[in-house]
Parts: C-alpha cells; structure tokens; sequence
C-alpha cells in the first residue's frame, strides 16, 4: 500500500530584476525525485509581489519576447500610484506579477513532472532591482 506525503521545501533565488526569467524545472525535478513522490502533484508559490510563476518553452526567442510582452502591457514608463505612495519605482512590477501569478501546480506521474516536450517551469523576476527570493514547493501525493 502507498504512503502518503506532504512535504514543503525552500528553494532560494538571486536574480536580477527587470524581467530575469529563470528556468527551475530541474531543479523541481530533484525536489520530487528526492521525496520519492510516485503519483500527486507539486504546487510552487513565489513569496513575493514582485514574482511570477509559469511554464514556457525557454528557449533564446521566448526569453526575449515574454518580458517585452511585459513591457507593452505594462509600461515600466507610465504613472503607477504605488510608485506615489512608496517611491520605489516599482509599480510597473508589481501589476506584472499580478498578471502573470504567484503560483502553478503540476502533476505527477511514474515520479515525473507531467510538463510537455517544450515546456519548463520558470520563475521570473519583475522587479525594478535585485533580489533575493524565495520559492515555497509543497509536494503532495503516494510514494
């Protein structure tokens, strides 16, 4: 008979800002290999505002079009009121990450990923500087 697990883990981030894509997918992989999850799924949440999590294909064109698709539907040189109240200059990151979301889940089979070919798991970073983020990985299921 399987166990059941819920497991959460910490995965620590430098970046960059101003739209730095990271591709995480591997590093899940390890994550769900490590806990011996065989069937269930993992869900990962940036604690962040100014952070968001998808899937892509990261590949050299996409990593260039997605951040400017950013910056047409949301302009880093426009009024955000936020940038009135805290003076931070980051109001354009923080309704970017809004768009895009603080999470995904995933489900898992056999102990893999159920990611398609093309697809990879990517945090990216919207704010106006460098930052040192955290990611919560909650995985859950039968091993």
């Amino acid at each position: 008979m399987a166990e059941s697990i819920m497991r959460t883990e910490r995965m620590e981030l430098e970046t960059q800002g101003e739209g730095q894509m990271v591709d995480i997918t591997g590093d899940v992989a390890r994550m769900v290999a490590s806990a011996g999850l065989d069937e269930g799924q993992v869900l990962l949440f940036c604690t962040g505002s100014t952070g968001g999590i998808t899937t892509i294909e990261y590949e050299p064109g996409l990593i260039q079009d997605f951040p400017d698709l950013f910056d047409r539907i949301a302009p880093r040189d426009i009024t955000y009121l936020h940038d009135e109240t805290w003076h931070d200059g980051n109001g354009h990151s923080h309704c970017r990450a809004s768009l895009l979301g603080p999470s995904l889940t995933i489900p898992v089979s056999a102990g893999k990923l159920l990611l398609g070919t093309w697809q990879q798991i990517i945090f990216m970073d919207f704010d106006n500087r460098p930052r040192q983020r955290q990611l919560v990985i909650q995985l859950s299921g039968k091993v």
